[in-house]
Parts: C-alpha cells; structure tokens; sequence
C-alpha cells in the first residue's frame, strides 16, 4: 500500500489554510522534572470544533467529485468526528447526516447539529452506530466519511505534524494520542519524511489498545470488549490504511491506565488552565506514568478537548483520588463525648479538610463502648495522607 507522502501533506496544509487554526504550543515546565528536558503541548483541544478531527474531515470531503458531493455525506461518531464532518460540510455546502450513540452527551450533540449535520441517535454502542451509518450510506448513496482509514483522512491530520515541526524545530520525541491511528498515522508521515530522527510515538488506553496484538500479529485484530473513559480513542480494530502508516512509520506504541488519564486531565485543568477530554490528555498521562521514557524536547498533542460537564467533574473526583487528594478512613474511636471532636480537631490541625463524615454505633465487629467513625477528606497528596493517618494513629484512634 502506497502510504501518504510528505508533498500530499504539505497539499493539504495549504487547503486547510483559513479553515483550521494554527494551534498555540505551550511550554509545560511542570512535567520538565519528570523526563529531563523541555515538554512542550499541542493544543488541538483549542482547534475549531474542539479537536483536530477537522483538519481530515475538511481534507477528505473537500476532495469529493461534483457527483459526490451531490449525494451528501455520512458518518458515525460519539462526538469530535461527527463535529468535524458537519463544520466541513457545511463550510463546502454539502449535506451531512451524522449518526450518534443513543447516549451521546448533550453538548457533543448540540455542537454537531449546531454545525449543520442532519443528526440521528442510534445504537447502544459506536460499532452499531456506525453499522447504520454505512447502511444509510448504501441505502442512499451519501458517501460514507470513515473517522480515521482513508488516506486523505490522513493527510489531513498529517498537518499537525509539520505545525510541530516548526514551532519546536528540535523536538526529539512526538506523543500522539491513538485510537484509529488515523493522527498518529498523519503525523508519523509528515515528521519522519522531514526528520527521521525523531521518534514518534502513539498512546492508547491500557483496557482499549488494539495496536499491541495487532502489531505482534502483523495485521488488525479485533479487540473482544474496550473499558476506558477516554470515548475518543476507543477503537476495537484498526483499519487496513491507518495500520500500513502505523506499523511502516510509528516507533512504538504504549499504553496508560485510566488512573494516568484521570490525574492528566486534572493536572492540564489545573495547572494549564486547559480543558482537556480523556483522550486528549492521553499523551500527558503517558508522560506521568512513564517518567523518563522520552527523549526530550518532547511535544505532546492534546488532540480534543470536547468533555461533557457531567463527565469532566466524575474525573476531576477520579484523578484526585488517584493522585492522593482524597483520603477515606474508619476509625474506632471511644464511645464517650467528645471523641469525635478530638478526631475533627487532630484532622484540623493537620490542614486536611473534613468533606463528609459518618458516625455509627451499629455494626457487629465493633466492640462494646467503641464507635465507628467514617471520614472522607481531601489532603495536599500522598505524603499529606500518610501525615494524616500517622497522627491519627499517634492520637490513639485505630484505623480500620
């Protein structure tokens, strides 16, 4: 298979020049420590319509025959493609039908029917989303627009990759978040065509990766179930296209535990001040689980920043837990006044902060004149929780 060239790329820069933006690449001096080297973020989160999913869909359709386009577009998405397929196509005066899960969050749908697409929900899982959306395709003759395996899909994302190179001309190592391999297919073709030594690496999701096995077989496998939160690189097999880029052009591929991808949207709110989708922070929660494993400079991608509310606010609680900002304990305490105060007051003074407590007297493993006391508290991190539970301890209380 004849893979994207680097001039296929460069021409669909200059297409998609007025159409995307030039994403801002900022510096993340808080992760320097962990790899020895400058780290840079590519924020495709700050791209038009949330994501750097545009930049394929607008390449792919825009290259569609009069005839085609005549016929409409169709596609599946729980979310960031199915946007970039409706801004394109309403940007080229196409009509776009887009299908989604029956469950896709309200903002990702109002922005995809706010951009123009012609939406219908269905489908208790994408694979089934997407099954109607080619039957529509068959049905009608509306040219079905794949999320990831095309070759014009991947010049397009390919873009990102020369923006790369010349906003951190000495970058050493690229993180790619992957799912399809669609971007990191993109991206591989664009920066080893211009700096072989570079080494481009694709992130996926520990309970959702299909490029290991598929890789280790030498040809797509299909994965049996995917658990991940991050909804935009769950992808249970590759395809034919984006495999050939993927293993002829990517140096290795790792994978990140949902703990990582919960603490690395949690650390790009907080100390970046960007809001971040699960996959869109993959290549920060690789940078955070694998601590000197690249070469620096390294610049990693933050390709979608489209998180529903309700959703950012679970992981937000989730990555404060895994990265020890919340602290539960059971105590037994003395059944006598002023007991509990002298728990609350040993917890005061330690500057943790009291965000639920439990007091119980029935359960049958406590003793006669014992108490259970259930705490729920949010510390500074790990070694303020230790502090916490040696001074409890200290006090006299037994921690369950």
């Amino acid at each position: 298979m004849e893979l994207v060239s680097l001039e296929r790329v460069q021409e669909a820069r200059k297409l998609l020049e007025g159409i995307t933006r030039l994403t801002p690449m900022e510096h993340a001096r808080d992760l320097r420590r962990l790899h020895g080297g400058p780290v840079y973020l590519k924020c495709e989160n700050l791209q038009r319509t949330g994501s750097f999913k545009i930049r394929g869909a607008y390449t792919r359709i825009h290259g569609l025959s009069a005839e085609e386009r005549a016929r409409g577009v169709v596609a599946a998405s729980a979310g960031n493609h199915a946007q970039g397929v409706a801004l394109a196509s309403s940007l080229l005066g196409i009509s776009s039908t887009v299908f989604m899960p029956l469950r896709a969050p309200l903002p990702k749908l109002a922005a995809t029917r706010g951009y123009g697409a012609d939406v219908h929900l269905f489908g208790a899982v994408l694979e089934e989303t997407l099954a109607e959306a080619i039957a529509f395709s068959e049905r009608t003759g509306a040219v079905f627009i794949h999320p990831f395996d095309h070759v014009d899909v991947i010049a397009g994302q390919g873009t990102v990759g020369l923006e790369i190179l010349e906003q951190v001309p000495g970058a050493k190592t690229v993180l790619v978040a992957t799912g399809g391999g669609g971007l990191v297919g993109g991206v591989a073709s664009a920066v080893k065509a211009l700096r072989p030594d570079v080494r481009v690496v694709g992130v996926q999701a520990e309970d959702a990766a299909a490029y290991p096995p598929s890789l280790a077989a030498g040809a797509p496998v299909r994965l049996g179930e995917l658990h991940t939160m991050a909804d935009g690189i769950a992808v249970g097999q590759p395809g034919p296209v984006s495999y050939a880029h993927v293993s002829s052009l990517v140096d290795d591929i790792v994978t990140v535990t949902e703990e990582s991808l919960s603490r690395a949207v949690l650390l790009c709110l907080e100390r970046r001040k960007l809001v971040v989708e699960p996959a869109g922070a993959a290549t920060v929660a690789a940078l955070l689980q694998h601590p000197g494993a690249f070469e620096p400079p390294v610049v990693a991608i933050l390709s979608g920043g489209n998180v529903d509310p309700v959703l950012l606010q679970q992981i937000i609680q989730h990555g404060m837990t895994a990265g020890g900002r919340y602290l539960k304990l059971h105590l037994r305490v003395p059944d006598r006044p002023g007991s509990l105060v002298s728990v609350l007051s040993c917890v005061k003074d330690l500057g943790a902060n009291v965000l639920d407590v439990e007091h119980s007297r029935i359960s049958g493993s406590l003793a006669l004149g014992e108490v259970d006391v259930a705490l729920a508290l949010e510390t500074r991190g790990p070694e303020h929780c230790a502090d916490v539970e040696a001074a409890l301890a200290d006090a006299g209380f037994t921690i369950v």
